[in-house]
């Protein structure tokens, strides 16, 4: 707080001094300078440096500055070159308002330190014309009588002017009239006064109000002006009817204009004054009752409004009839004539109306057939009214103009009702308007079917695998053809092409349901009679004409394994059980007998393979299991038996396996089989030691005995090799012949007959041969032939082997 008191009382000290200093240096002048005002800020005033005589390069140092003067500085000082420049608008009269005099000063100190000197400035403020003369009023309302005479003036407001001297107000001028004047008069402070004086008697008839324009022109170079409306209203007695402007009055009005909203205003005008010109509004009895329904007329200002809802399409025209009557004693009325002219609005929707169908039509229906005629309306007018017609340009239908508003709906492409069987045609309408409105119908065409569509299956070929030994009647598949027409066209009735197959009809092998095309069989099959059939089936529809399609069908068989294995080898005479003879003296590996059998089944049921279901001794003989052979593994001992069983099981690879057996019972001798040339079945004769000698050998023997006979027997047997007959094989222990000599595999020639050789017994002369003939039943051919005869004679035969044949 103190510093401030101290600060205060060094600017009151410093005031007093330089209060003190000018008034002991009076040599100190008053430096004038004059401007004009509106200048811009930053030009410069003058060089106060040059004028003061003061070193320009020591203001800076010792601060000169300029006052501030009425809170606003307008001048400044640039320090650098002495100039004093504008840094305020300035405006001479913000700052001299008063017109008493035509002088405005602007008093400024400027103050410089070191040592403190002062210099008092006046800057001259000098005016522009840069205000127009205005009035007070813009408006001056006048009422004069008609019956007042000419020469009588009337005072008018006067103009003002901001400026002063030549750029204040100077004359004022007055617009063209016939009727009045002015005169410029001079007041006492030197300002310009206008009168308005009437130059003509005034007629209410003629003109009952005159509007002049009064101008006041400054004296400025340019000149400035302003004006102000005089509005000179005469008087008269109630001697005019009213009028309105004119005699009709034609209003265009929007449909659907909102309810109570302003369609005009009437204006009617009487001469006359005061309750003679004021003025109702009404109706004539010309107006119609509807025409005052849908509209209101204020009787007092003349404005007629909406009443209700117009609609263009019920009236398009409304006309009517307004009286203004005045308020006088005895009242006079004019009258007028509106015409409301109602604008259509786009606020109906345009309307389609289907006036003839032809449906449902056939799906052979010919191109550019006309299948409906159609009728669009719009109630709208001008664009709004204008419809355009389209149908979607997907649909195989066009549209054609027959007459005014009418058009055609065409077939443009060919239908097809298995594609489409039925078609909604949206038929849209739209107008011009904006925005615009649409309308849609839509047309269901219904197709009907024609019999175009022949039966289709869905494969062309079938193959049906059949089970042997099925059930007569039993289903074998469903063969359905489909048909995409309708009804009768699409009913279908399913036949067995006739084809005869070994004299036997097809129709009597298989049966076709004809509703469902269920194939059934109507007799048990055969695998091994019948294999496959190949036939046709035929689909055809009910239609007219009808259309038909087959398809190739072909049965195939499958086998079964319903046939057991029959053993052709060895032969049984009867019962089951083969009885044969072999010499004890046989070596290893020697073929003892050889089992076949034969399987009437296809290849996978009839693969037979052969086992041990008895065998006395397991270490003395072995079976192949594949082709039956039977073949010693070691040489007979005296330990072994003399009598040998062996059960062959012959079984198919069937599921489930199917089988046969045969008992071969073996007794071994000690001599060889006699040879017996010829072809016919002859029993068979061996040379063997009987018992009985046997016996009386054991018993009277004694060692010395057994061993000459064991001497004699090894004789004997050496003596048989050495001297073989030509009719023997090469081995002399062989019952039947080595299988890489005489034996061959079985081999399938026909269906009809099969043929098989057996060699029954081998003796030191040759072999014997046996004619037998074939099981009954048997439909194949199966041939044994030799690989290598090793045989020099055969007795009435060339043949070397045993061959039986057998037709079916």
């Amino acid at each position: 707080m103190q510093p401030c008191v101290n600060a205060q009382k060094r600017r009151r000290y410093v005031l007093l001094f330089l209060i003190i200093f000018d008034l002991l240096n009076p040599a100190f002048g008053v430096t004038h300078y004059s401007i004009p005002e509106e200048m811009e800020v930053g030009s410069v005033v003058a060089n106060i440096a040059t004028d003061l005589g003061l070193d320009i390069q020591s203001l800076t140092k010792r601060r000169m500055r300029l006052d501030v003067i009425a809170n606003k500085k307008y001048l400044d000082v640039n320090k650098e070159t002495g100039e004093v420049f504008i840094v305020e608008r300035i405006d001479r009269e913000y700052l001299c308002p008063s017109k008493t005099t035509n002088s405005c000063f602007l008093k400024l100190d400027a103050t410089i330190e070191n040592p403190i000197r002062m210099f008092n400035i006046e800057l001259e403020i000098l005016d522009i014309n840069d205000n127009a003369p205005h009035f007070r009023r813009d408006v001056m309302h006048l009422d004069i009588s008609e019956s007042t005479p000419a020469g009588e003036r009337f005072s008018l407001n006067n103009a003002v002017d901001s400026d002063i001297g030549s750029n204040s107000i100077k004359t004022y001028d007055l617009s063209e009239s016939d009727h009045f004047t002015i005169e410029i008069q001079s007041g006492r402070d030197g300002s310009k006064l206008a009168d308005l004086v009437l130059k003509k008697a005034l007629d209410r008839e003629e003109q009952a109000v005159h509007n002049l324009i009064l101008t006041a022109v400054d004296g400025g170079v340019p000149s400035r002006s302003g004006t102000a409306n005089i509005i000179v209203q005469v008087l008269d007695t109630n001697d005019n009817a009213p009028q309105f402007d004119k005699d009709s009055y034609t209003v265009h009005l929007n449909e659907n204009y909102p309810v109570g909203s302003l369609v005009v205003r009437l204006n009617a005008t009487d001469l006359d004054e005061g309750s003679n010109s004021e003025i109702t509004y009404k109706f004539s009895l010309y107006t119609s009752e509807k025409t005052q329904e849908t509209f209101s007329l204020n009787s007092e200002t003349g404005e007629i409004r909406v009443k209700e809802m117009i609609n263009y399409e019920d009236f398009k025209i409304y006309d009517m009839e307004i009286i203004a009557t005045d308020k006088g004693s005895n009242s006079l009325s004019g009258k007028c004539k509106l015409t409301i002219l109602i604008t259509d609005m786009n606020d109906n929707h345009p309307e389609i109306s289907i006036k003839s169908f032809t449906g449902p039509v056939k799906e052979d229906i010919a191109v550019n057939t006309v299948i409906a005629v159609v009728s669009v309306s719009d109630k709208d007018s001008g664009e709004n009214g204008q419809i355009d017609i389209h149908i979607s340009d997907d649909l195989p239908f066009a549209l054609k103009e027959s007459s005014d508003n009418y058009y055609e709906l065409l077939v443009s492409e060919p239908l097809d009702r298995e594609k489409v069987p039925e078609y909604d045609i949206t038929i849209t309408v739209t107008d011009r308007g904006n925005p615009p409105l649409s309308d849609n119908e839509t047309i269901t065409l219904e197709l009907l079917d024609i019999n175009d569509n022949v039966p289709q299956f869905p494969q062309t070929f079938y193959t049906i695998p059949v089970m042997e030994n099925n059930a007569p009647g039993a289903l074998l598949s469903s063969l359905t053809a489909i048909d995409p027409d309708l009804h009768e066209n699409q009913y279908l009735v399913y036949f067995i092409i006739e084809k005869e197959i070994v004299n036997t009809s097809m129709s009597m092998l298989f049966s076709i349901n004809p509703e469902n095309g269920n194939l059934y069989a109507l007799k048990t099959f055969d695998y091994e009679i019948e294999k496959e059939f190949l036939f046709h089936i035929e689909a055809r529809d009910s239609g007219v004409p009808p259309l038909s399609s087959n398809v190739t069908v072909h049965i195939i068989i499958m086998d079964q394994n319903d046939n057991t294995p029959l053993i052709v080898s060895p032969w049984r005479a009867h019962g089951s059980v083969v009885e044969e003879k072999i010499p004890r003296s046989t070596d290893k590996g020697t073929l003892i007998a050889k089992v076949i059998a034969i399987d009437s089944d296809s290849v996978h049921n009839s693969r037979i393979t052969y086992q041990f279901l008895h065998n006395t001794d397991a270490t003395l003989f072995s079976l192949d299991q594949y082709n039956g052979e039977i073949r010693t593994m070691r040489m007979f001992s005296y330990r072994d038996s003399r009598h040998q069983q062996l059960v062959v099981i012959a079984k198919d690879n069937g599921e489930p396996a199917l089988s046969a057996t045969v008992t071969i019972k073996l007794s071994t001798v000690e001599t060889a089989l006699k040879t017996y040339a010829d072809m016919t079945e002859v029993p068979l004769g061996y040379d063997i030691f009987s018992d009985l000698n046997l016996y009386l050998v054991i018993g009277l023997g004694s060692v010395s005995f057994l061993l000459l006979i064991t001497i004699l027997v090894t004789i004997v047997l050496k003596c048989q090799k050495t001297k073989p007959s030509k009719a023997a094989p090469p081995c002399r222990n062989s019952v039947i012949s080595e299988r890489n000599s005489t034996i061959a595999d079985s081999t399938l020639v026909s269906n009809d007959a099969y043929w098989y050789s057996l060699f029954l017994a081998e003796t030191r002369k040759g072999k014997l041969v046996v004619r037998q003939p074939v099981p009954k039943g048997a439909r194949y051919v199966v041939s044994s032939l030799p690989r290598s005869t090793g045989l020099t004679e055969t007795s009435d035969s060339a043949a070397s082997t045993l061959q039986v044949r057998s037709r079916l």
